[in-house]
């Protein structure tokens, strides 16, 4: 097949990945790839150059912290995708595979009249609900998580789950944790993934923490994270997969703290991938991934109750913690699936083509 993969713009799809969604695009990418498929994915500036990516402005994100930038932003954006949305009209696709998380693509859906896969990453937001409304009918759409299908349930009632899968040769299985113990919390800094919690839960639990993540809210960084900073904490920096596989599977437990629904949390998948145990907040997507075997779940918000969970999940097994990311998150399986799903979608719409092609050819 000849794919066109959408990505968002707001980070390039490439490392060391601004969070999980880049990691996502850039993995699925690669696997269709290997599959022997045409792909071309449409990114912003700094995309890996091995993809061979269309890249249509400079990333978007870092500004978004600057309210006097927000409307340049918005129109810089709308005009990468409709450029992106002429590019994909006119280059030949059999199928779209949408990550973009605009309203743009979604609309412009019905004028192209492809086969269009779009995959819901976060839960509904005003502009990405109203591309909805207002995308193709035909439209194939996939959650990436039992709770997050329920969350788009109201408007979107059928859409099927393809969990997130990882790279199971890059987060390797780690039999044994380092001695002395710590915990190691990975993503994005910013109020959302809630590091000050972590913090306060490491330190309640008695273990030190490593952390590592890119900086993405200064103003977050200096009123929460650094009056926190100490010697029983050790920040990484902004991690390539490989260094940050490595320092997951030294870790005891893995600390995952989101204070909002999170969609899936890839983070919780690569800790499992090396057989590091996690303690996290019960909030969207955690108790879909973990189960007793490899887990516990703390209360939202509360480091107390998530230091109780941090000093359970340090004593389960490190295989089982294997086991179940090798049977729910492999990230072939995952591509597996996404490939079945396209093909359904080129059937389904090759089916709904007939009715119309015999009536043309009764006509004439």
């Amino acid at each position: 097949m000849k794919i066109a993969v959408l990505a968002h713009l707001k980070y390039p799809i490439g490392q060391p990945y601004a969070g999980g969604l880049e990691m996502h695009t850039h993995l699925l990418t690669v696997a269709l790839k290997r599959h022997g498929h045409d792909v071309t994915l449409f990114a912003s500036r700094g995309s890996d150059p091995a993809l061979d990516p269309v890249m249509l402005c400079d990333p978007t994100g870092d500004a978004l912290l600057d309210p006097d930038r927000e409307e340049a932003i918005d129109r810089a954006e709308h005009e990468a995708y409709r450029r992106m949305m002429e590019m994909v009209a006119a280059g030949g696709f059999d199928l779209v595979h949408n990550n973009s998380l605009h309203a743009l693509p979604l609309r412009e859906s019905t004028r192209i009249g492809l086969p269009w896969v779009t995959v819901l990453h976060t839960p509904p937001f005003e502009s990405l609900v109203a591309g909805i409304v207002d995308a193709d009918p035909d439209m194939a759409f996939l959650a990436v998580s039992p709770s997050l299908a329920q969350e788009w349930a109201h408007l979107v009632p059928n859409a099927q789950v393809v969990d997130n899968g990882v790279d199971l040769s890059t987060f390797v299985f780690s039999e044994v944790a380092d001695v002395p113990a710590f915990a190691f919390w990975s993503g994005r800094i910013v109020p959302e993934k809630g590091l000050h919690l972590a913090i306060d839960a490491a330190r309640a639990a008695g273990l030190p923490l490593t952390f590592a993540g890119p900086k993405l809210n200064p103003g977050y960084w200096a009123a929460e994270i650094a009056p926190r900073m100490g010697p029983d904490l050790t920040h990484l920096g902004h991690l390539a997969h490989r260094d940050l596989a490595h320092h997951l599977g030294r870790a005891r437990v893995a600390i995952v703290s989101p204070r909002w629904e999170e969609p899936f949390g890839l983070v919780v998948a690569e800790a499992l991938a090396c057989g590091t145990p996690v303690a996290a907040f019960r909030r969207g997507a955690m108790p879909d991934i973990l189960d007793a075997s490899c887990g516990r779940l703390a209360r939202p918000d509360d480091p107390q109750d998530l230091a109780v969970a941090i000093r359970e999940a340090a004593g389960l097994s490190r295989r089982a913690c294997r086991d179940r990311a090798e049977a729910l998150y492999d990230a072939t399986a995952m591509t597996g699936r996404y490939l079945e799903a396209y093909d359904a979608v080129i059937a389904r719409c090759a089916e709904r083509a007939r009715p119309a092609l015999r009536v043309a050819g009764g006509r004439g």
